[in-house]
């Protein structure tokens, strides 16, 4: 049975118990959902840090608005939906459905007669592809000069009771500041619970911006990411950071054919002129003695795009893309939004089922801890057994205590450890070391070489007590890996072997489940592969 299982198992287990406890069964339910819809994946930030604009580009369409109108001081849940529907839920409860309008592709959001101040939350349903495999929640601004509208992305991301409303996060940050460590440790004691789970990553956000809009922006926009990797506070509380150019890749996945017409107008100028053009976005705007496009086409491109989008843009329609499906590819490839797309798909969707039942567990003992009842005991006891046998729950430890305080191991193995313990994604060649490429031969082989090696560390007597248990946590995971791979060392089934399609489920399943006309609506209390270039505009995992 797997963990998601065990745990809707313990969720039925407490609902019949406290069946005639109205306000109980409703929290109960709330679990019970989460446990059969996908992954609730937060982007949170400060103001102005690009959340919108990202959440657009991860869905290649314009819903999130953009602007500082009501509607951006409100969390906002985006699900999958067969039929595009917009709902307001309200604090004073109940909930008004909003009328659905777009404008040039961008859905406008409207709250009518009610302020930010009276909603709890929006929820969209929309028929993307995307929203199949994730539910993206859309949060205000943190820092914000209201302290109102800060104080809603931070009870719902970090509540000060019960676990988060969001399995993992997405946090855009422009420079790393003091308040972003603050916020991101809040959701790691908020969100992991008693196992300080680390589930977020870090985004360097408007990225082009470091590099001044110059072609080489998201160069230097690496070297400082890789920077930032390597601060030990923020190295313990995101798993990463991905610098994007959320702007770039928000239009290049939305590109239409008139912008791409504007771009060949460009490149067909000659390059001195092209470049007094570009030189800056203001120069761009305001220069009159150019005849390629016109003042208001040009201000069009710069909001869109920015001048890093055109001096891209250009340059790649002079080096070769001659239609507007490669000139997007090429742009999506280059904006940073591939790669994490890439991370979120290794690093929570592959953990889903995992991140969802910890998240349950956590709230589920919450409900029975305040309110004893004969039998409660058991569910406790349950919940502990689970998170103590549950080989993927004790990973998810494992691999936080190595990103807070480091494993009691030498820095080699540490490292070796952190990879194989799912550090740099589940599947068996991101495990063993190996490239994506790797054949099967090679992965068994590499396999069974590292269980050897790590059965031998743990059974040394050089090694400490703490360092045995973390090797014997890792030889459980090559064991996984060797039962995936149909390799077992020594012949028969290992006794600690999860079978394949257990624990790490793909987030995938149960999505259908989620979010259709006609479902119970969200209780307020827990608000609710590629390669190189990501050619379906719909798909963000």
């Amino acid at each position: 049975m797997s963990v998601r299982d065990e745990a809707a198992a313990l969720v039925r287990t407490a609902q019949e118990l406290y069946r005639e406890d109205a306000s109980a069964v409703e929290l109960l339910d709330e679990l019970d959902a989460r446990l059969r819809e996908p992954l609730r994946l937060a982007l949170a930030g400060m103001v102005k840090a690009g959340k919108s604009t990202l959440l657009n580009a991860l869905l290649g369409e314009r819903l999130a608005p953009t602007d500082a109108g009501e509607c951006t001081r409100v969390v906002t849940w985006y699900r999958y939906n067969a039929t595009p529907t917009v709902t307001m839920h309200l604090h004073a409860g109940g909930r008004r459905r909003m009328p659905v309008r777009r404008d040039h592709g961008r859905l406008l959001m409207d709250l009518g007669d009610a302020v930010a101040e009276e909603v709890a939350w929006i929820e969209v349903g929309w028929p993307s592809s995307a929203l199949r495999s994730v539910i993206l929640i859309d949060t205000p601004g943190i820092a914000s000069l209201s302290r109102d509208v800060s104080a809603r992305s931070i009870d719902f991301v970090t509540p000060d009771a019960g676990p988060s409303s969001a399995d993992a996060i997405v946090y855009l940050m422009r420079h790393l500041h003091a308040s972003d460590l603050t916020f991101l440790e809040a959701f790691r004691d908020t969100a992991a619970g008693s196992s300080q789970t680390v589930n977020a990553v870090a985004v360097l956000s408007r990225a082009d911006e470091i590099g001044s809009g110059r072609i080489d922006s998201m160069l230097s926009a690496g070297k400082v990411a890789r920077r930032y990797e390597l601060d030990g506070e923020l190295g313990a509380l995101a798993l990463g950071v991905v610098p994007v150019a959320g702007l770039l890749a928000e239009s290049a996945r939305t590109l239409r054919e008139d912008e791409f017409g504007a771009f060949q107008q460009l490149a067909a100028l000659d390059r001195k002129v092209r470049e007094r053009l570009t030189v800056s976005a203001d120069r761009f705007v305001r220069v009159t003695e150019t005849t390629a496009l016109g003042q208001d086409e040009r201000r069009a491109l710069l909001e869109r795009f920015g001048i890093f989008g055109i001096r891209l843009a250009s340059a790649l329609i002079i080096a070769g893309a001659h239609d507007s499906t490669q000139l997007s590819e090429q742009l999506v490839q280059r904006s940073g939004l591939n790669e994490l797309q890439r991370f979120i798909r290794a690093r929570f969707d592959s953990r889903a089922d995992l991140l969802k039942a910890r998240g349950v567990l956590d709230g589920l003992g919450e409900i029975v801890r305040d309110r004893a009842l004969p039998g409660a005991e058991a569910i406790l006891a349950g919940i502990e057994r689970l998170s103590a046998s549950a080989h993927g729950l004790r990973e998810l430890a494992l691999l936080s205590r190595a990103r807070a305080g480091g494993l009691p191991l030498t820095a080699t193995d540490a490292a070796e450890a952190e990879r194989i313990l799912g550090g740099e994604g589940t599947l068996a060649f991101a495990r063993l070391g190996l490239p994506e490429t790797a054949s099967a031969v090679d992965q068994r082989e590499a396999a069974e070489a590292a269980i050897a090696r790590w059965r031998t560390l743990g059974q040394s007597p050089l090694t400490e007590r703490a360092g045995a248990e973390v090797a014997r946590e890792v030889v459980r995971s090559l064991e996984e890996v060797a039962s995936e791979l149909g390799t077992v060392p020594g012949g028969g089934d290992p006794p600690d072997v999860v079978p394949s399609g257990g624990p790490l489920q793909g987030v995938a399943e149960g999505a259908e489940e989620q979010g259709q006309e006609g479902d119970p609506p969200l209780g307020e209390q827990h608000l609710p592969q590629d390669r190189a270039v990501l050619s379906d505009r719909d798909q963000l995992g």
